[in-house]
């Protein structure tokens, strides 16, 4: 596959406008207060920049600039979603320690994009035993999180401890709008939770060991060619991606597609998470789609 690094988280400001927010350093680890709505709300720098009698200075310029492409992205978004399937985006850019989200506190079922979490579990309770992975472990992560396997993924789910688990995992790497079910694929998250879980996943202070956040990155970067979708097509040429997706063909919702991508991009100058989550598309192809144009749209707006 394509594109990785990692970066450092710098910055501190929030901006909400509307369905979106745009979250300072620190926030990121807690609740995100999303939801949709008309677009209006406020920037605010959380220093106060430093008044210049010449104009304004560097810290004003550049939350003039991050406020304008917010709502640069707010607008693109509203005008995208009108007669489209519901959907929601988060990102989450460590070079500004930023995070912009619409609709980011709305819940959809996960597909596949749940084995994240079960992956980083599965590392969680192997280091808390002060142990590596087992070589059957490996095996299901590889097949699970490469080609989506299914059922290496409820092996690992029993591993893991299930419900209960995997909602302490989750705990600790500061989930907090994720509501875990019993048949894995159908537990709830938000965007604003998957960024989360993404950041976790390359931040030295997360809960994982470096060897564990490579192994992560190792199996999220190298997926099987026809699931090498979603947030990958949102990067330029040279950068690296990595990324899990979801699909699943929803019987309580008139065989509808619920299509969900989450996965990061680097690159000179841009380290990014990104997580897209939609439902009621009516094909695959559609859906997959649908979610590549909502990544694309960050990344022109966001200039990341």
């Amino acid at each position: 596959m394509r594109r990785t690094r990692n970066l450092i988280l710098v910055v501190a400001a929030v901006g909400i406008l509307g369905g979106s927010v745009l979250v300072a350093k620190g926030m990121l680890g807690g609740p995100s207060d999303v939801s949709g709505g008309t677009l209006t709300g406020s920037f605010q720098d959380a220093r106060p920049a430093s008044p210049s009698p010449a104009g304004p200075s560097p810290e004003e310029l550049a939350a003039i600039e991050r406020a304008k492409r917010v709502a640069a992205l707010d607008a693109a978004l509203k005008k995208y979603a009108a007669g489209r399937p519901e959907f929601s985006v988060a990102v989450h850019d460590r070079t500004t320690g930023q995070t912009y989200a619409y609709r980011g506190a709305e819940k959809y079922e996960t597909a596949s994009v749940v084995k994240v979490q079960v992956l980083a579990c599965l590392l969680l309770t192997a280091q808390d035993a002060g142990r590596k992975l087992t070589t059957n472990e490996k095996s299901l992560a590889d097949k699970m999180i490469r080609y989506s396997d299914n059922a290496a993924t409820t092996s690992l789910y029993g591993k893991v401890g299930r419900i209960n688990g995997l909602t302490a995992c989750n705990k600790r790497l500061g989930l907090t709008q994720t509501k875990v079910s019993s048949s894995w694929g159908l537990t709830r998250t938000t965007v604003a939770d998957q960024v989360r879980l993404l950041t976790q996943l390359v931040s030295d202070g997360g809960g994982l060991t470096a060897a564990s956040r490579a192994y992560a990155h190792q199996l999220m970067s190298t997926v099987a060619p026809d699931q090498d979708w979603g947030v990958p097509a949102a990067a330029k040429d040279g950068e690296d991606a990595t990324v899990k997706n979801g699909w699943l063909q929803r019987s309580t919702e008139n065989n509808l597609w619920i299509i969900n991508s989450v996965g990061r991009i680097t690159g000179d100058g841009t380290d990014v998470s990104i997580a897209v989550l939609t439902h009621a598309n009516k094909t695959m192809d559609g859906g997959i789609g649908h979610v590549e144009k909502v990544a694309a749209l960050t990344r022109t707006h966001l200039k990341y």
